[in-house]
């Protein structure tokens, strides 16, 4: 049992206690309990979209020399904005910006993620808030291109 809930947590993110109370509810399923996780994160997710974002970072990417991204992305808390997940998902969603062009924040949150086309960047967006506890925004971008 401890090395499902150590699996289930680095596969999610999700504190011990939860993979625990996951792999209960599913009978010890690890598949069954990583989908009730994923679940959870979902509804936390929502909970906390409402809670204001008053810290982030910039990320910049530039591709090739002619293609130029300058990304806003938000969280509530300089600890989370710092963190290693949160900026692996900046510099991610400016490739994906440089890549498939969106016109504004919506559609970028609608597109299928290049790294995962099994989900949409919507869904990676609510999995990093189910994993750091806090709202994350994607406040606003600007794309150039030569």
């Amino acid at each position: 049992m401890k090395t499902d809930v150590k699996k289930l947590r680095e596969a999610t993110g999700a504190g011990v206690m939860e993979c625990k109370r996951a792999l209960d509810k599913s009978g010890g399923d690890f598949d069954k309990a990583l989908q009730v996780i994923q679940e959870r994160g979902v509804v936390t997710a929502g909970k906390k979209s409402e809670r204001k974002t008053g810290a982030g970072i910039l990320e910049s990417y530039v591709h090739n020399g002619r293609v130029g991204v300058l990304l806003e992305i938000r969280s509530e808390t300089d600890f989370v904005a710092r963190s290693k997940d949160f900026r692996e998902l900046a510099h991610s969603l400016a490739m994906q910006i440089a890549a498939m062009v969106p016109n504004d924040v919506e559609e970028l949150l609608g597109q299928l993620y290049i790294k995962d086309e099994s989900v949409k960047v919507e869904d990676v967006v609510k999995q990093l808030i189910a994993k750091v506890g806090e709202n994350v925004k994607i406040e606003r971008f600007c794309r150039y291109e030569i």
